[in-house]
Parts: structure tokens; C-alpha cells; sequence
């Protein structure tokens, strides 16, 4: 079972075999991107499967390659949009373009407007795209300031970790935009079940002081954090449900054909699950919390800059983000026997 939970636990690493499906409308999507380009913007957008930028991702606001937002037409930027809308909910769609548009709410308060710009988002192929069933090995990232978002495809098999979401401010407190807060339901959740675990003596808190961002930063390979905090085996019915209430709520991002299977093999194995919580106890202190499957994957939630109004969010599989696991299943298939 554990080997069906770490793909399902990635969100996205569950087969796809029927039209319509995330691979083949990614493909679809991707290649429709790259016909609207011309061979200068495509030589930008375009890279190796193999190339070691695959795995380079970032979500501090720096200059990346690939082909940047600013960088395309009206028409291409549809495109664009449609390729980021083929991996995410509508839900996940809302999110990340209302975590793009916060750019303009920094610009306004740093007067920076070059540093902050909401077309200082980036997006990159890796490989051939395909949009044949259950073909093509490939892969395309989305990516800026506090939004990182990697799909691998594996011959219809979809893999989309490190998936990232940031927000800054976590919320707005002022002008038009005043209580916009993206992630603020996961947080809001997992204070809930922090202080259930609390109130009822569980060693739910590891640390009184936070720390200072999430601890798996933008490695490309996650360490394991150290077994802490409270299992899922030693909460009660309506304490897990707020457990799973987390990740449902970060998954939520996903396409619902993706999410919600993974999602439902998790919940399976909720008895394996660990909660941890470091950082003040009331809304507004700065705090950091996580979930975690026994070393397959984790999901962690910083807000402790800026007064605690800036939030990293991210999941991560230990060792199989960008799909390695599923990769390595398919090169010792392609390669003949004793090789």
C-alpha cells in the first residue's frame, strides 16, 4: 500500500487513460503554446527533458529562464493561461492569479514597480509535449515570485511536485483589495486542530519560537524533517477530519480528477499522518506547521515575515518530486533485460 500512497500523496501521480484527461489536456495545451510562438520565444520556452533546469525551481522574485509573461502578445498570453489552467482547479486557478496580482499590491507599498511585476511570471517545456494517450515523457513548469508549479508526464501519468504557493501580504489589511487571503482557510485549519490538540494535552507544539521559513526552502530534494508532533492514530474522528481538512484544502488547487483520488487513498492511511506546530498559539503570531507521511511526502506552512503577514505553503515527496520514482519505473522498462 505504501507504494500507491507515495504516488497518490504527491496529488498528481495517479494514471490518466481517458480522453479528456490532465496529461492529454497538458499536452494539448502546451502545444498549442508553442505553435503561437515564434523561434526566438520558443528557443527561450524550450528545453531538454534531461536538462538540469527541470529541477532548478524557485519561488523568490528573481530572473528565471524560460519565457516570461511580459514577453508574449495578447494572443499568446491566452495561451499561456490555458496551459497553466490545464494543471489546476478553478479554485487553483483563482489562487495563483490572485497570488501574481498581490505583486502590484508590493509595488504600490515598496515602490518598486521593476522588482514587482505581475508579468514577472515564467514558463518552461521540457521535452516533447504529446497529446497521444498514454504516451510522451515530458514536463513544463509555471513559475514567479511565490508561485511554483511542476508537472512531470510519464506516458499519461501526471507528477506535480514541488508545488508551491506563497502570499505577501498573507493578508491585505488595506485599500480596494482589503481581506484578500489566499491561503488563509489552510491556516485558519490547521490552527483549529492545533488547539484541539493542545486543549486536549497532545504534544502537538515542538517549539514556542517558529522557524523563520518553511524548512524544506527550495531544496531540490526535501529532507526529512524529524518525527514530531501528534499521528492521526491518536486523534480523534473529528480531529482527523480537520487533519485531512489541511491537505484537502492545499490539494483543492489541483484538477478534482487528480486531487480527489489521491486524496481519497490519504485518507485511507489517515492513521499514519503526523501534525506539528511551532510558533505563537492566536491568530497573528508568527507560527509554522506540517503534515507528514511517515518519510513519503510533507506539506508545510510558514507565516512568520513581515509581522507574520507572509505565507509560504509548499508539498513535496522526499525523494520522488519531478517524478523521480515513476521516471526510474519507466527507463528500467524501456531498457532490454541484463542492461
Amino acid at each position: 500500500m505504501k507504494t500507491h500512497l507515495a504516488l497518490a500523496a504527491v496529488l498528481l501521480a495517479v494514471p490518466v487513460a481517458h480522453a479528456g484527461s490532465p496529461a492529454l489536456d497538458m499536452g494539448r495545451a502546451a502545444l498549442n503554446f508553442l505553435k503561437g510562438l515564434d523561434a526566438k520565444q520558443k528557443a527561450s520556452a524550450s528545453f531538454k527533458f534531461t536538462d538540469e533546469e527541470r529541477e532548478n525551481w524557485h519561488f523568490i522574485p528573481l530572473d528565471r529562464k524560460g519565457i516570461k509573461l511580459s514577453e508574449l502578445n495578447p494572443s499568446q498570453t491566452h495561451y499561456a493561461y490555458a496551459l497553466l489552467a490545464s494543471g489546476l482547479s478553478q479554485k487553483g486557478v483563482l489562487n495563483a492569479t490572485t497570488i501574481m496580482s498581490l505583486e502590484a499590491v508590493l509595488a504600490e507599498m515598496e515602490n518598486d514597480p521593476v522588482k514587482r511585476d505581475t508579468q514577472k511570471y515564467y514558463i518552461a517545456i521540457f521535452g516533447e509535449p504529446s497529446s497521444k494517450q498514454k504516451t510522451g515523457v515530458w514536463g513544463w513548469r509555471f513559475e514567479g515570485h511565490h508561485l511554483s508549479l511542476n508537472y512531470t508526464i510519464i506516458n499519461g501519468n501526471v507528477v506535480a511536485t514541488p508545488a508551491f504557493f506563497g502570499t505577501n501580504p498573507a493578508i491585505v489589511k488595506k485599500g480596494p483589495r482589503k481581506g484578500t487571503r489566499p491561503l488563509g482557510r489552510m491556516e485558519d485549519q490547521a490552527r483549529a486542530l492545533m488547539k484541539s490538540l493542545k486543549e486536549a494535552g497532545k504534544p502537538v507544539v515542538f517549539s514556542d519560537k517558529a522557524p523563520r521559513d518553511i524548512l524544506s526552502s527550495q531544496d531540490r530534494v526535501a529532507a526529512k524533517p524529524k518525527s514530531q508532533g501528534v499521528k492521526g492514530g491518536d486523534m480523534t474522528a473529528e480531529q482527523k477530519k480537520l487533519l485531512l481538512a489541511i491537505l484537502r484544502e492545499f490539494a483543492s488547487n489541483t484538477r478534482s480528477e487528480l486531487a480527489r483520488p489521491a486524496m481519497n487513498e490519504i485518507a485511507e492511511s489517515v492513521d499514519t499522518l503526523q501534525f506539528t506546530w511551532a510558533g505563537g498559539l492566536t491568530k497573528g503570531d508568527p507560527h509554522y506547521f506540517r503534515v507528514t507521511d511517515e518519510g513519503v511526502f510533507m506539506v508545510e506552512y510558514a507565516n512568520t515575515q513581515n509581522g507574520a503577514n507572509h505565507a509560504h505553503a509548499v508539498w513535496r515527496l522526499f525523494d520522488k518530486d519531478f517524478g523521480r520514482d515513476v521516471l526510474k519505473e519507466h527507463l528500467d522498462k524501456e531498457l532490454p533485460k541484463g542492461k
